[in-house]
């Protein structure tokens, strides 16, 4: 599916499939969204069902990072990284995610090393009556054909990674841990 060059959408000019996630929580928008903005927040729930944030730094702004490491069940350690291009408080955020080194260079996936190494995401927060609908694009930036074509492989087992991740994000919220946006 083809999405427009416009502002706050994901542009995705090869036309290649993406990865589309929609999912509801019962928490107001201003909620949801410091939770996936609070550094705090995002170490209680981000991630893989199982892995532990054992170190992150967050700047919050177009051009800032969020730069994380999570240790696997087996004692593993993973790194990551957001590098935002839009912050619009409460609505949206823009992000090029990719797996990281401890100083925050990219690197390949550790599971699948020819899986592109940027992905350019967008994530739009609505609320209707209390709760929040999240919507998530996302789809490979600066890849290879086949980098696309193993994308697409990939769409059905990110989305059962990121039920797993929304999980945590729901009992996050239920806990009511989450703080106002400003």
């Amino acid at each position: 599916m083809a999405a427009s060059n416009a502002p706050g959408n994901l542009a995705n000019p090869s036309g290649a499939p993406e990865f589309t996630l929609s999912r509801e929580f019962d928490a107001p928008r201003d909620k949801v969204f410091a939770a996936f903005t609070t550094l705090e927040a995002l170490k209680k729930w981000w991630g893989p069902k199982g892995f532990q944030m054992v170190t992150a730094t967050l700047d919050l702004r177009p051009g800032g990072m969020f730069h994380y490491c999570m240790r696997s069940p087996q004692g593993g350690d993973m790194w990551g990284r957001f590098v935002y291009r839009e912050v619009v408080r409460p609505e949206r955020l823009v992000f090029v995610n990719s797996f990281s080194d401890e100083s925050g260079g990219i690197t390949p996936n550790p599971w699948i090393p020819d899986w592109a190494r940027e992905t350019l995401n967008t994530v739009t927060f609505t609320e209707h009556a209390g709760k929040t609908t999240i919507h998530m694009r996302g789809a490979p930036i600066n890849a290879t054909e086949a980098q696309h074509k193993l994308f697409e492989s990939g769409l059905e087992p990110m989305k059962k990674g990121f039920a797993g991740t929304f999980a945590q994000l729901d009992e996050y919220l239920a806990a009511g841990k989450t703080g106002s946006v400003s």
